[in-house]
């Protein structure tokens, strides 16, 4: 059995296509079937079956599908932790839902990263319901947001920071000292919104499918901050986590709506494989985040020193 296999399998149970997987691959279609045909060989087992609703797999070839997606998953981690022992370095990969990323991931890398000269970290932004896929795949070895709607056995889940959305408008916005707007006030409004919106969980995403905001009037920016800077111009209503518009608040640059449908409470959540699954790293930091230090950290929103943080670069478009 050879990752070159595993990969060609993987592939498939992916895409359900034995076609789209060699697409995917860059390889011939006749090449995934020679790499099925001996794994069906050595494993004893048929793995699919083509029906007319498309690829049925058996028990086998489910079990193999989730073992294929880990080993190959191990394989590189291991490649990059046996570079990286050669050169003294360790590996920390972050995946967060993008409010975490813009809030509170900068302060807490910077004086996590601080406390071992070792250490490299990368961040990387992805939707919750992706967690715990990463998270087995071994793609990352962390996953910080909202928790997602399921988690198994195999995953580690530990809430350690709450924290409020809630809308804001400039003081000259027409539903400015307005005490509690109706939904469809609400509803008629323009929506100044950060990439956030674009999940299924969140504060952000729930708040907007409890209005029912429609989608021509929801303005989508590349970051929250962005979005923010729009609502102070009078543009329309922005949904900011609180600690990052406290100051804003405070200073009269923008001013919270009233009403149980412009604000929402959630919890922060740290993801890692469970038992010995997660490197030392991710245990360390998930022990880490719940202290008050960590905390002061993530609210004050202090930046990364370039040596400390090297990113993985997202690029998303909207069309």
């Amino acid at each position: 059995m050879t990752p070159t296999q595993l990969r060609a399998f993987a592939a498939v149970v992916r895409l359900s296509s034995v076609k789209q997987a060699a697409a995917d691959l860059s390889v011939s279609e006749a090449a995934v079937s020679m790499h099925i045909a001996h794994l069906r060989k050595e494993l004893g087992d048929k793995l699919f079956t083509r029906t007319a609703a498309g690829l049925a797999f058996t028990p086998g070839g489910l079990r193999l599908a989730s073992r294929a997606s880990e080993m190959l998953g191990l394989q590189a981690r291991t490649l990059l932790e046996v570079s990286q022992a050669g050169a003294g370095r360790r590996m920390l990969r972050i995946a967060a839902s993008n409010l975490f990323a813009e809030h509170a991931a900068p302060g807490l890398i910077e004086l996590f990263a601080s406390r071992a000269d070792d250490l490299d970290v990368e961040l990387s932004e992805h939707s919750p319901q992706r967690f715990a896929g990463l998270l087995l795949a071994r793609e990352v070895d962390v996953a910080i947001g909202p928790r997602p709607g399921t988690v198994d056995g195999s995953v580690s889940c530990t809430p350690f920071l709450n924290y409020q959305v809630m809308a804001v408008v400039s003081p000259d916005h027409p539903l400015c000292g307005v005490a509690s707007p109706s939904v469809s006030q609400l509803r008629e409004q323009t929506w100044l919104l950060g990439p956030s919106a674009a999940d299924r969980v969140g504060l952000v995403p729930s708040l907007l499918r409890k209005i029912n905001v429609p989608e021509t009037h929801q303005q989508i920016f590349q970051s929250h901050a962005a979005a923010v800077e729009e609502a102070k111009r009078g543009k329309g209503i922005a949904l900011a986590v609180a600690f990052a518009v406290s100051q804003d608040i405070a200073g009269g640059y923008l001013r919270p709506l009233s009403g149980t449908y412009t604000q929402a409470k959630g919890a922060w959540n740290i993801l890692t494989l469970s038992g010995s699954g997660a490197p030392s790293a991710a245990a360390e930091l998930t022990r880490f985040v719940t202290t008050p230090r960590a905390t002061q950290a993530m609210l004050r929103g202090a930046g990364v020193t370039a040596g400390r943080f090297r990113p993985a670069i997202h690029v998303t478009l909207w069309s």
